[in-house]
């Protein structure tokens, strides 16, 4: 399976839907984080009802017990947090957006996890030594995905894990509700309790670009990674990809192949 469609390039390079340069996505990205920051919490709460807490916990436990976790576009440190709470685990987040982490640091479960600022598409840590990498609802804004995966394939100790929680795309008869949610809802929340609806018209189109799970796990797979998988959560709404880095011996071979759950 190739690992870069169309769908996937539309993602690189529009920001919402107006078509944009790389520079100016990831310039408009940025500052619309910034501007979100204190108030990105209670949104993500009020759009999912606070079911990304559900979300996030499931996410969470199923990944190794220790080692070295670099919680990718971590924002305001939610996952971290959860991550954090099982002892023999050092965790950092990475996120470009100093406002958000600002935020995070204020967290009163955010003891012990550690905040660098840095770029998906260029990671600050050697290769092979991340045991563990988790990325929650971020790879979407990215602003070069297969270099974001290729990253992710580099830093990853060999047997180490990638998960990534993301949106996705729900059963068809669930869409029927969900499209005119996404579309008038989430924006008028936007404009009401962040003040900035253009962030959250940005969301819902972005949810839309990136891969669904069958190409997003190809994409994994054409990276580098082996042992692909996904489940779906609420019906498809938001899906975990989960996958591992080779062992050295393994070399190209040990590649699996996806497949997905049905739930």
């Amino acid at each position: 399976m190739s690992g870069h469609d169309d769908s996937d390039k539309e993602l690189d390079s529009t920001f919402g839907r107006q078509p944009v340069t790389a520079h100016e996505r990831r310039r408009r990205i940025r500052r619309m984080f910034d501007d979100v920051a204190m108030r990105y919490d209670l949104m993500n709460d009020l759009m999912s009802f606070g079911i990304h807490r559900l979300w996030k916990r499931s996410f969470v436990a199923h990944l190794p017990e220790r080692g070295l976790f670099v919680d990718l576009a971590g924002g305001t440190g939610d996952v971290a947090a959860l991550l954090a709470r099982r002892g023999g685990r050092r965790v950092v987040v990475l996120d470009p957006s100093l406002p958000m982490m600002r935020t995070g640091r204020n967290r009163d479960d955010a003891a012990g996890v550690e905040w660098i600022a840095g770029e998906a598409e260029r990671l600050p840590f050697a290769d092979a030594s991340v045991d563990v990498l988790t990325v929650s609802f971020g790879l979407r804004n990215t602003t070069r995905l297969d270099a974001a995966i290729a990253e992710v394939a580099r830093v990853l100790r060999p047997g180490g894990t990638f998960a990534c929680l993301e949106f996705s795309r729900p059963q068809k008869w669930f869409q029927l509700l969900y499209d005119p949610y996404s579309f008038h809802v989430i924006p008028r929340l936007g404009s009401w309790v962040a003040k900035n609806p253009a962030a959250y018209e940005y969301l819902v189109e972005s949810i839309r670009n990136f891969p669904d799970q069958r190409r997003f796990a190809g994409m994994l797979e054409a990276g580098g990674l082996s042992e692909v998988n996904w489940r779906n959560l609420s019906l498809g709404i938001a899906c975990v990809h989960q996958a591992c880095k080779p062992p050295v011996s393994a070399g190209r071979t040990g590649r699996g192949t996806a497949g997905g759950s049905p739930q």
